[in-house]
C-alpha cells in the first residue's frame, strides 16, 4: 500500500471506503438540506420531510444518490489522501520527518490547502447531485416562457405553474451533457467560487476539531483513540463544519441549482445581495438544523470507516 515514507496509497484507499459509507448514511438528509435552501414552498424542516416522503415516497430522498455514490467516495478518497500525505510534506520539509507529528499551523495549513484541492474535483459533483435533486421543483412559468403562450382569459397563476411530468435531466450522465452543451465546461464549475468560500474555512473546522476531540478523548498522549472515540470526535467535527459552513452552502446550492435556461443570479455577490433583499439575513441559516444533524452521522461514519481501514491496511 506504501509507494514511500512520505506518500502512501492506503490513505487514498481507506478514504473511497469512507466516502461510500458516508454517502449512504447522509444522502436522505442531504436532499432536504438542498430543497430547503434552493427549492420553495417548504415552511421548515419537518415540512420539507413529509412533503418529499408524501409526494415521492421514501426514494425521494435517494434521488440524485448514484452519482454522488459513485463520485464522492473518489472525491473522499482524494480529499483524505490528499490531506494525510500533505501532512506528511509539511512534516518532512519542517522536521525532517514525515511521520512527526503535526503542530496546529501545520494542520490548519494542511486543511485549507485540502479545501481548496477539493473544489477541482468537487464542484462538478455538488452542481449534478443538486441539479437531480432539485427536478421535481416547481418550474416557474417565466422561465418555460409560458407566458405569450397563455391566454389572457386563463386562471393559471403564471408564477407557480407546476408541470410533475417535466425532467430534464434523464440521469447523471445526461445531466453533465446536457450542461457541456447548453453551458460549456464552465458550466460545470458554476458556484466553485461559492464552494472555495465554503470548503477552505470548512475543512479547517472539520480537520482540526476532530484532531482536538480525538486528543482529548485518549485515555493517554501515546495510545491510538477508541472506535467510540473517533466516532464522537468525527460527528462533533462534522457538525461544527457544516454550521459553520451554511452561510456559503446556500449560495453554492442556489448558483448551482441556477440552470442556463432559468438563470437567475449573475454571480455570487447578486446572489448574496438578491437573497438578503428577498428573503432577509435567516435565508442565509436555511438548513443549518439538518446541516448539524447530517453532519453528526455522515462524519462520525466517515472517519470511523477511514480509521478503521487503514488500521486494517497498515496491519496487513
Amino acid at each position: 500500500m506504501q509507494t514511500s515514507k512520505s506518500f502512501q496509497l492506503d490513505d487514498f484507499i481507506a478514504g473511497w471506503i469512507g466516502g461510500a459509507s458516508s454517502v449512504v448514511v447522509g444522502h436522505p438528509l442531504d436532499t432536504v438540506k438542498t430543497r430547503l435552501q434552493a427549492g420553495k414552498g417548504y415552511k421548515n424542516t419537518l415540512h420539507c420531510v413529509l412533503t418529499i416522503y408524501r409526494k415521492e415516497t421514501v426514494s425521494g430522498f435517494f434521488k440524485g444518490m448514484s452519482f454522488p455514490l459513485a463520485s464522492v467516495t473518489v472525491y473522499n478518497s482524494v480529499v483524505f489522501g490528499f490531506f494525510s500525505n500533505t501532512q506528511r510534506l509539511i512534516s518532512k520539509y519542517r522536521y525532517g520527518d514525515g511521520r512527526h507529528p503535526c503542530g496546529m499551523l501545520d494542520l490548519t495549513v494542511a486543511s485549507m490547502l485540502t479545501g481548496l484541492m477539493s473544489v477541482g474535483l468537487g464542484a462538478p459533483v455538488d452542481l449534478v447531485k443538486i441539479r437531480l435533486q432539485m427536478q421535481t421543483q416547481t418550474v416557474l412559468a417565466e422561465n418555460l416562457h409560458l407566458a405569450g403562450n397563455v391566454s389572457s382569459g386563463t386562471n393559471i397563476p403564471l408564477r407557480s405553474v407546476n408541470i410533475p411530468s417535466q425532467r430534464l435531466y434523464r440521469g447523471p450522465i445526461h445531466c453533465i451533457s446536457s450542461i457541456l452543451q447548453t453551458e460549456g465546461v464552465q458550466g460545470l464549475y458554476r458556484g466553485a467560487g461559492a464552494m472555495i468560500l465554503r470548503d477552505v474555512p470548512g475543512y479547517t473546522l472539520y480537520f482540526i476539531p476532530y484532531t482536538i476531540f480525538c486528543d482529548l478523548l485518549k485515555s493517554d498522549t501515546k495510545s491510538s483513540p477508541h472506535p467510540c472515540s473517533i466516532w464522537l470526535a468525527g460527528g462533533l467535527a462534522g457538525s461544527i463544519s457544516w454550521v459553520t459552513a451554511t452561510p456559503a452552502d446556500v449560495v453554492k446550492s442556489r448558483m448551482q441549482a441556477d440552470a442556463q435556461l432559468q438563470r437567475k443570479y449573475k454571480g455570487i455577490l447578486h446572489c448574496i445581495i438578491h437573497s438578503y433583499k428577498t428573503e432577509g439575513i435567516q435565508v442565509f441559516f436555511r438548513g443549518a438544523s439538518v446541516n448539524a444533524i447530517r453532519g453528526f452521522p455522515m462524519s462520525a461514519t466517515m472517519f470511523l470507516t477511514y480509521e478503521l481501514s487503514l488500521q486494517f491496511f497498515r496491519s496487513l
